[in-house]
């Protein structure tokens, strides 16, 4: 087996620190406790600071002494100096809830003030809050015991001091069935009408078709009328939306064709109506909504085919104001129109954000087109939600803990020149030579991941005598100042090692705590390599072999974009892949000397803390060339290294699927399982069918390249031993139920 092709369901990592096709080692090497004896600081390093202009904006930490759990969304209380924070159930147990506080930066605690049966996803008051003391809540769960429902339930907060909310007072306004993709926020029009977002109920690739469907609330933006109820429910349908007195269509749609809606917004100053979409396989979606418009889900995810035969509804496809392809954006949520006093250069923007990238973006139009679409800052958060305080001013909800403004960042002072070619690194002694600086540690991993049949040689560079934090799982810990170096080269004759020419070097750095990586193209001449754009490139390059017709092939190599890098490298998977325990647990030959390489990185001095147990009996991935180990095995492996970054929780892969090495097999979710997404036309199509790889999508998407290709980032060719490797795997498993 040579080491081929694709992997399942998400982006195989694009970036340094990954993996190697790090052969066995040379028999003639001989094997010794440790493979480097003496640590040599790393000194020379110019990998400071960024090639791109500085950020125009940075995030602070609001109310820093405040405590609180997954928050998800903040409102003001109008009137007062108050804020309401929604904080999400988590899911190792533990309520939702809504708590309020002081909008006062010394703030320490929250006052509980809702509890919330299921999950709290939007809040807004009544325009005539002042008076009437209405509280709009849109949550999710299975009330009283039901299936899963999405409700708008209605609360009254006593007009007098505390202004608690009054027992009893809740009353159901509507409800719509809903298992994920709940939609549930909601907000006052500026015509008193309170609009309702919905997603399309489930957690797959809109399988009960509701996207299209007029007949049901779900997929929608929802329009109804509060103050002015039917007899026998709690709302009614304005006569003035789009679709009232039409057969088989709900009255109260607005708009229709949403997928996921995360964060429904309506700019007080215009009454623009602004939606934030989840997008599905590859884009992420901004909506301008328009009355009676079709935002074409799941015929269409954005402004691209995704399901083309599927039924169309009556009105046309309505494209979004602005959309991130995956490789920028994961999870996009929606924002907020801002019009405060302290960023004047933003009045009258949207801003929103990425849930799993941490961005956030800027967008203005006129007439529904864009003017202006930037992004403002690269941040760590996990975005789930934008509000204003009192005072007008920006919020932004991190999923991981915490409350964020946006401020002006300042200008920097004696910038550093960020090196545009790989000999002003400071990483090499000699670019035309291939010849890293002494300090520099090689290694190689047990799993590696795909690149398209290139090899690659990587190394570490720690600053000085620094040290990082071993991990028992995921990526290890680094100190800022650190550069992962990874050296691709492709051979120009096809199974000749010897004609292998270097193509691309890729570097991932830690700088002032945040990971970010760049990719330098090497010269026909082998004497440099030059910094790639930030958007990427492609080159293709022709290779002698004697299988392809006319005994030549043509092979794309992208060279990834700065955003695509942290695509695979992601928070999830703590940002480092190939230097996790389990990847590095192996021996390497270090020119002639083979050795363990945790042992050599523990004798070195590299690690905080000692090894907690021998090299031996800490866990490790296995290569999935080794015929020698059992197929499971093997093919778990493949599947951690190249998926798992997504395919983890909070990882950004849609699929609901758990691909880590230590999962237990039976919590992966992919054996048995039905796809979320395309079947390619396979009748009874699962992930995994036991027992029948040709049903199995896992192989179908591994074994092609194009619309449905997995990973759908950084690869053009097909890994066949991988195929095959697969295919041997699902074939010996037992069918389900025997």
């Amino acid at each position: 087996m040579r080491r081929a092709a694709c992997l399942p369901l998400l982006p195989a990592g694009l970036l340094v620190g990954l993996l190697s096709l790090s052969a066995a080692p040379d028999h003639a090497a001989k094997k010794r406790p440790y493979g480097i004896d003496k640590r040599i600081p790393w000194t020379t390093s110019r990998v400071v600071g960024s090639p791109s202009p500085p950020a125009p904006y940075r995030v602070a930490r609001a109310f820093p002494k405040l405590k609180i759990t997954n928050p998800i969304g903040v409102a003001h209380q109008p009137g007062t100096d108050y804020l309401l924070l929604i904080h999400q159930a988590t899911p190792w147990g533990g309520r939702g809830a809504i708590v309020r506080i002081k909008d006062d930066d010394r703030v320490e605690k929250a006052e509980p003030f809702l509890p919330v049966d299921g999950i709290a996803y939007g809040i807004t008051f009544h325009p005539s809050y002042r008076t009437n003391g209405f509280l709009y809540v849109g949550c999710n769960g299975p009330f009283e015991g039901k299936k899963k429902t999405t409700r708008v339930l209605r609360h009254t907060i006593d007009r007098k001091p505390p202004h608690k909310i009054v027992p009893g007072s809740e009353k159901k306004i509507i409800e719509w069935d809903s298992d994920g993709h709940n939609g549930g926020d909601l907000a006052f029009g500026n015509d008193g009408m309170l609009y309702v977002s919905s997603g399309d109920g489930t957690s797959d690739s809109d399988t009960d078709l509701a996207g299209q469907d007029l007949s049901r609330l779900r997929a929608k933006v929802l329009r109804i009328d509060v103050d002015h109820p039917d007899r026998g429910r709690n709302y009614s349908v304005p006569k003035d939306n789009p679709f009232v007195g039409q057969k088989g269509v709900r009255p109260e749609t607005w708009a229709y064709g949403f997928r996921n809606p995360w964060r429904l917004h309506i700019d007080r100053a215009t009454g623009d109506l602004w939606v934030g979409q989840n997008g599905q396989d590859l884009w992420e979606q901004v909506y301008l909504i328009e009355k009676g418009a079709n935002y074409g889900w799941s015929v269409v995810e954005g402004s691209h085919p995704f399901y083309p035969n599927r039924k169309a509804g009556p009105t046309p496809f309505s494209k979004p104001i602005a959309e991130h392809h995956h490789s920028e954006f994961r999870s996009l949520t929606g924002g907020v129109v801002y019009h405060g006093k302290k960023l004047p250069d933003l009045r009258g923007a949207y801003v929103y954000g990425d849930f799993s990238t941490g961005k956030i973006w800027g967008i203005r139009h006129k007439g529904g087109k864009p003017t202006w679409n930037q992004e403002l800052v690269d941040t760590t958060l996990q975005i789930t939600g934008f509000g204003i305080d009192s005072k007008g001013e920006l919020l932004i909800a991190d999923h991981g803990g915490g409350y964020y403004r946006l401020e002006v960042a300042p200008k920097p002072v004696n910038r550093p020149k960020f090196p545009t070619r790989l000999s002003e690194t400071g990483l090499f002694t000699s670019v035309r030579d291939n010849k890293p600086q002494p300090a520099l540690i090689p290694y190689s991993v047990n799993s590696p991941l795909w690149s398209d049949g290139a090899h690659k040689e990587r190394f570490l560079a720690l600053p000085g005598l620094s040290h990082l934090d071993m991990t028992p799982s995921r990526g290890w810990n680094f100190p800022d100042g650190t550069v992962l170096v990874k050296t691709f080269s492709l051979e120009s004759e096809a199974g000749k090692p010897a004609s292998r020419r270097r193509i691309e070097t890729r570097l991932l750095t830690k700088q002032e705590g945040e990971w970010a990586g760049y990719s330098y193209r090497w010269d026909e001449a082998q004497t440099e390599a030059v910094l790639v754009e930030a958007s990427g490139t492609d080159r293709r390059f022709t290779i002698k072999d004697a299988k392809a017709p006319g005994g030549k092939r043509q092979q794309t190599w992208h060279y990834p974009s700065r955003a695509e890098c942290m695509v695979c490298h992601s928070r999830a998977a703590n940002y480092v892949l190939g230097l996790c325990t389990a990847q590095m647990n192996k021996d390497h030959d270090y020119g002639g000397v083979v050795a363990n390489q945790l042992a050599t990185l523990e004798q070195l001095g590299i690690f905080t803390k000692a090894l907690p147990k021998p090299a031996e009996k800490l866990p490790r991935l296995y290569d999935p060339d080794d015929e020698r180990v059992d197929l499971d095995k093997r093919a778990r492996s493949y599947l951690h290294a190249n998926c798992s970054q997504c395919h983890v929780e909070a990882g950004g892969g849609n699929a609901m699927m758990q691909l880590e090495f230590t999962t237990p097999r039976d919590k992966m979710n992919v054996i048995g399982v039905r796809p979320l997404h395309d079947s390619f036309s396979v009748s009874g199509a699962k992930l995994i069918d036991p027992g029948h790889p040709e049903r199995s999508v896992l192989c179908l998407r591994m074994a092609k390249r194009g619309p449905g290709q997995m990973p759908p980032l950084a690869t053009s060719e097909v890994d066949r031993d991988a195929v095959q490797l697969f295919h041997d795997w699902i074939k010996q498993m037992k069918p389900v139920g025997r």
